[in-house]
């Protein structure tokens, strides 16, 4: 089973290499590297390129100008010839070499119904900025992202499993479509709600950490980009079909919190064992 990562990028020269390499680390075979460049003049084109023949076969690349983040994923969906697909932005990484080796166990193994499984997703966790990929993935972590109790139906309510760890096959976008060019921030949020809750594509839980990411991002920027967001998740429910307001998700911002005190809390039982990692993943 062929897997797709798609990585969309613009002007990351200070930090696509190490998301390059994280892929070309993997154990799996299997695995097409797409990369779908903005049009940038930093030198990202260039390391693009002193990676493209380490793949010897397996990586494709493109630089262009675009409508977006999610117009340049949507390219490089139409250009995967994987089954499955994966997205890694730009400023993340794939947090051992063993990731899609059990994402792709994940897929083959039928879920407990017995149907084929869709969509496979998994934790992530955010980390202090680190220069080289070996000292990210043993960096620090600032937040650990969950989606082990997650379910559907949360998606009214603000929860999504969290985007970087969601692998979902090929076939499942050429039946419900690809990401919306209408949304600026949440159009990742409306392909799962259209996705996993909508359309119930089969899925499993993969209790991993799949993804490292640096800290920031468009979607917590400022106060603006957080209201910005939550406007477009709600209207991503109701334009399929769920009642959601913003009052609704002020909630999740109580849960968030959690996300901090679990790696605040393996690290203090780190540091009274004298050191070590913290174990979360």
């Amino acid at each position: 089973m062929k897997i797709s990562i798609i990585t969309a990028c613009y002007c990351s020269v200070e930090t696509i290499e190490q998301t390059i390499q994280s892929v070309l680390g993997q154990t799996y075979g299997d695995v097409e590297y797409i990369v779908v460049d903005g049009g940038s003049d930093d030198g990202t084109v260039d390391v693009i390129r002193e990676y493209e023949a380490k793949f010897q076969g397996r990586m494709r690349w493109i630089s262009g100008l675009d409508e977006g983040m999610y117009d340049a994923i949507n390219k490089g969906i139409r250009m995967a010839t994987g089954e499955v697909i994966g997205i890694l932005n730009a400023d993340d990484f794939l947090l051992d070499d063993g990731v899609l080796e059990r994402m792709a166990q994940a897929f083959l193994h039928p879920s407990s119904d017995g149907k084929r499984v869709d969509a496979v997703y998994a934790d992530i966790r955010f980390v202090k900025e680190a220069e080289t990929l070996e000292a990210l993935r043993n960096a620090q972590v600032l937040r650990y992202y969950s989606a082990r109790r997650w379910k559907p139906w949360m998606l009214r309510w603000g929860y999504m499993p969290p985007h970087p760890g969601v692998y979902i096959r090929r076939d499942a976008y050429e039946q419900f479509g690809v990401y919306k060019l209408g949304y600026h921030i949440a159009a990742d949020y409306e392909l799962v709600i259209r996705f996993l809750r909508k359309n119930r594509v089969s899925m499993r839980y993969l209790d991993v950490c799949a993804v490292g990411m640096r800290i920031g991002g468009k979607s917590t920027k400022n106060w603006k980009s957080t209201l910005l967001l939550n406007r477009e998740i709600a209207r991503g429910n109701r334009e399929n079909g769920y009642f959601c307001y913003l009052p609704m998700l002020v909630p999740k911002y109580l849960f968030k919190i959690f996300e901090f005190i679990v790696p605040m809390t393996y690290h203090i039982l780190r540091d009274r064992k004298g050191g070590g990692t913290c174990g979360l993943c």
